[in-house]
């Protein structure tokens, strides 16, 4: 599909996350886990097809009111009424966002700036996390 679109020079690949890429311990392992490789996986393609008129989008949102909740065992009314959103009001929100061009789509964060310093925060160490010796914490002496 990627090759199609980057040949045709146009397209657009929607990836569903969840909040659980970045707040892992939320949930069990493997989920936030799976959940932490498709942002991951959506920022190396966003990378790699930048200049190609490819469009990436990466949707995290919360809890949702689908039938996830029941085919996991936990019953997605034994959550607060207020922590969960209405799919409607979610698929939404992620077009708004796909709409505007928006690499992350993230329904339930209501001051984006928070997201903003987090990747900043990620983008300022890139840097610095590989070098040809340890950090000074790690030298004996």
């Amino acid at each position: 599909m990627v090759p199609g679109f980057v040949e045709r020079g146009r397209g657009t690949i929607v990836n569903i996350a969840s909040i659980a890429a970045i707040t892992p311990e939320r949930l069990n392992g493997v989920y936030g886990g799976s959940k932490a490789f498709v942002l991951a996986f959506s920022q190396s393609l966003r990378q790699e097809l930048e200049g190609s008129n490819v469009h990436v989008q990466v949707v995290l949102p919360g809890a949702t009111a689908t039938d996830f909740w029941d085919a996991a065992g936990l019953p997605v009314d034994h959550f607060p009424e207020e922590i969960v959103m209405p799919a409607d009001a979610l698929v939404d929100a992620a077009l708004l966002g796909l709409s505007r061009k928006e690499f992350v789509t993230m329904p339930s964060l209501h001051d984006v700036t928070q997201w903003d310093v987090y990747e900043a925060a990620r983008q300022a160490m890139a840097g610095n996390l590989s070098t040809n010796k340890p950090a000074a914490r790690y030298l004996a002496g």
